[in-house]
């Protein structure tokens, strides 16, 4: 594998900031900019936008997406507006009367007020899986954790890749062969992990992935794309619309009400999902980002992030483990540490990083350089 060189030259970020919160929000590409202005301004002229138009670039969305994952089957994407209406088709669909819901201990919200709903209406039961207090093996024990938790009585689990707030990785493959043995879904957020990280889902065979576009998928806000499994082939979506129904693309034929929806997963599409400016922006990022490849991206990072992990250890800071650690996002924690002193000793130094819980989390990228590594690391050390 050919080892990614910088990528700074493809954004505008200010050389006089640190930007080291991709997890936030990921700054925007240039070309995506780009495309979004021209896209813009096709609504001064809408006589030149045609019915194809309502299809084609969602169409090449799937496609492209489906590249990012090793999805074989572009009709199981579907474009949503966020993580949440995502997770809602997931639990529009979905019976856990009786039985357990599983997540992760602090995990984003989204993937997990919805699950408070479900359960709470259909009388299940929520179930939090903390991570251990103990931090040595932190990451391999709380693997173990869930995957004792995973029993007959499990409905779902409903994980992150990497968890949002320090980027310890879950064992999906074992925890999807975990769930199959006991008859229950996995659902996935892959919003903090899926374009910088690989994800193969022919390999892990989740139940159903969602991701919100303006992280690691380099896209806008307010567009994301979900993957829903065969599981999900038959179920209603959350919202009755006329682009997710058999033959809307007759536009003549619109007022001859179809029982029937598309094929896959498009049932669960969004509303006005043809996206005219959003859709071609999201369109560009993914294809910068698998001409890239997840891969490379992820060990540019780790090249960029290791050693200086390896010295804010030595100064007495906490690290998950490597093995159960992402290398675009990661926690740093440290016995007695004065989160509001160190922020706004970041913040004069215009250092960029999010402060999550008691974790301070990193996030760099492609356009990051060792130079930022070692600014916050004088900053935290010095």
């Amino acid at each position: 594998m050919q080892k990614l060189l910088n990528q700074s030259d493809k954004f505008n970020l200010d050389n006089s900031v640190v930007y080291l919160n991709g997890a936030f929000m990921s700054p925007q590409l240039k070309s995506v900019s780009e495309v979004g202005v021209k896209a813009l301004s096709v609504k001064e002229n809408p006589a030149i936008v045609g019915v194809n138009d309502f299809f084609e670039t969602p169409e090449l969305l799937r496609l492209e997406f489906s590249k990012m994952i090793n999805n074989i089957d572009h009709s199981r994407i579907a474009l949503i507006p966020s993580v949440s209406y995502g997770i809602a088709n997931v639990t529009r669909n979905v019976d856990v009367r009786g039985r357990k819901v599983l997540v992760a201990g602090e995990q984003f919200p989204s993937n997990v007020y919805p699950w408070m709903r479900i359960t709470t209406d259909q009388g299940g039961e929520l179930v939090i899986i903390d991570p251990p207090f103990e931090t040595e093996n932190r990451g391999a024990r709380w693997n173990e954790k869930i995957l004792s938790a995973i029993d007959k009585d499990c409905a779902v689990v409903a994980l992150s890749h990497a968890h949002w707030a320090d980027g310890t990785l879950f064992d999906l493959v074992a925890i999807r062969k975990r769930t199959r043995e006991v008859g229950c879904l996995l659902v996935i957020d892959g919003t903090q992990s899926v374009g910088a990280l690989p994800f193969n889902v022919q390999e892990i065979e989740p139940d159903a992935l969602i991701c919100a576009g303006y992280k690691w998928l380099l896209g806008p806000y307010g567009l994301g794309l979900a993957y829903y499994g065969e599981y999900f082939k038959d179920g209603v979506p959350v919202e009755e619309n006329w682009i997710n129904r058999l033959h809307s693309e007759d536009f003549t034929g619109l007022v001859e009400y179809e029982e029937q929806y598309q094929p896959g997963a498009l049932r669960y599409g969004m509303g006005e999902q043809s996206q005219f400016v959003l859709a071609p922006m999201l369109l560009q990022a993914l294809k910068q980002i698998n001409e890239w490849d997840p891969a490379r991206i992820q060990q540019y990072c780790h090249d960029l992030v290791d050693q200086p992990i390896k010295d804010l250890r030595q100064n007495g800071y906490w690290i998950e483990e490597d093995q159960f650690r992402a290398s675009h996002l990661f926690g740093i924690r440290r016995d007695n540490m004065s989160i509001e002193k160190i922020k706004k000793k970041l913040v004069d130094q215009n250092i960029f990083v999010s402060f999550r819980g008691t974790s301070i989390r990193v996030s760099p990228y492609v356009h990051n350089q060792p130079k930022d590594l070692e600014k916050l690391l004088e900053a935290l050390v010095y």
